[in-house]
């Protein structure tokens, strides 16, 4: 794992935006380490806070089904941050995980100080959209 800041740097949601503005997202984030099989986020419920994994492997499952896996580096959660929806699947650990967490709050604070990182995330979510 490199440090919070290369690993930020990695993530397609935060490569378009500046240094100064991924140093702002992570003095608002907070590191949490889950044991296996902890179900971080549960299918359904309220979304307030999105993850990005740094360390370890976790599973993403719908209506009881694997659907997919995350590792270092992966985002998850950011979907109900942005659009305070239910959750869409469970995110469950399959190894000791630790993640860095972002609430709704914190990037609220960021977006508003900074509309030119609002833009920058909004063209990262357009492009995935799009399937870019």
């Amino acid at each position: 794992m490199g440090t919070k800041m290369e690993v930020l740097s990695g993530i397609p949601l935060f490569a378009a935006l500046s240094k100064r503005q991924r140093r702002k997202i992570l003095r608002g984030m907070r590191v949490f380490d889950y044991e296996p099989a902890h179900a971080i986020v549960r299918q359904g419920d309220e979304g307030e806070t999105m993850f990005v994994v740094l360390e370890g492997e976790a599973r993403v499952v719908r209506r009881g089904r694997t659907v997919g896996r995350l590792f270092a580096g992966d985002v998850f959660g950011e979907v109900s941050v942005f659009d305070k929806r239910p959750r869409t699947a469970t995110v469950q650990t399959v190894t000791q995980t630790t993640c860095l967490a972002l609430h709704r709050d914190e990037l609220r604070k960021l977006l508003a100080d900074e509309p030119k990182a609002a833009w920058a995330l909004l063209g990262t979510l357009a492009k995935r959209l799009r399937g870019d």
